[in-house]
């Protein structure tokens, strides 16, 4: 089933939770709304749906000629191809998992990094979102694939979420954080994540080195209706929840030509030159974070 098919499907039973707060209200309603090209579309290609950006250089042979009648094609698929690849970055950086574990995406969006989180590791992943809209098309998917026993998403405030005091062992935001407070975040997570167990992040941020938020990142705000964080708050937050920081990788390098491919593509947003400006004047950094749960 392709993502059309599976919107569609889905149209008719979406609804809007009860927020803990009027911003949540508005972001579940942002994602309950949203279908842009550039999500749907790439997830197409092989059925997995993210909603982050991708890392790697460019495979300008899988692209070809670009007067090729199938370039644009291929040029989706690429961009597919590397938005997969950050996922893998992020699960690398999860530790080692078994079977009978269970992890939490926060912020799952569609799915797509729970579903390859379960097919790397054979655990239980358990996908937490506010918008149903994202929770029924990943059940959806999930079911389709065989594995809803294993990968379930729901509809739920990351902040405070039904999992059990130490339950879990390894935890994410791929590109989730900038919805909320960071400390409120972080102490949900160390609450439901086992002594030693992993949390990784991949976000956006802001430089304090660059002093202010730009108006790039200002833009960037606006467009998703989000508030980025700096890098030295994601730290200082961490530090005051119990999560000890054991890899800090920019990433921005790596991800400067999935933007510079994508601004190229019928998909194009609009955001495309914030971020391309703004990873380029050393306002904002891409920055995965791994800590330990102590």
């Amino acid at each position: 089933m392709t993502s059309t098919e599976l919107t569609s499907a889905n149209a008719t039973s979406a609804f809007v939770p009860a927020p803990a707060s009027p911003y949540q209200s508005d972001i579940a309603r942002y994602w309950n709304q949203e279908a842009r090209p550039v999500n749907l579309r790439l997830g197409d290609v092989d059925g997995l749906y993210h909603h982050h950006y991708g890392i790697g250089d460019i495979d300008h042979t899988a692209l070809g000629d670009t007067e090729d009648s199938e370039y644009e094609k291929k040029l989706i698929a690429e961009l597919h191809r590397l938005e997969s690849a950050q996922a893998e970055v992020l699960l690398d950086h999860l530790g080692v998992i078994g079977q009978d574990d269970t992890l939490v995406d926060a912020g799952c969006g569609r799915g797509g990094s729970s579903v390859m989180a379960h097919q790397r590791f054979g655990c239980k992943v358990e996908g937490v979102t506010l918008s149903s809209t994202q929770a029924e098309f990943g059940n959806r998917r999930a079911k389709e694939l065989g594995i809803d026993d294993h990968v379930r998403a729901q509809v739920c405030n990351m902040l405070d979420t039904p999992f059990e005091k130490g339950s879990i062992a390894a935890s994410w935001n791929n590109e989730s954080s900038m919805y909320v407070d960071l400390d409120d975040l972080f102490a949900e997570h160390s609450r439901f994540l086992k002594v030693g167990g992993r949390y990784v992040t991949i976000t956006g941020c802001w430089n304090p080195r660059y002093g202010q938020p730009s108006k790039w990142v200002s833009q960037i705000n606006a467009h998703f209706e989000c508030n980025i964080h700096s890098r030295r708050e994601y730290l200082r937050a961490m530090a005051d929840n119990r999560l000890v920081p054991q890899a800090v990788v920019d990433l921005t390098p790596a991800t400067l030509p999935y933007w510079e491919l994508r601004a190229t593509s019928s998909l194009v947003t609009g955001i495309e030159e914030a971020f391309i400006e703004s990873y380029k004047d050393g306002s904002f950094q891409y920055v995965l974070i791994a800590a330990d749960r102590v």
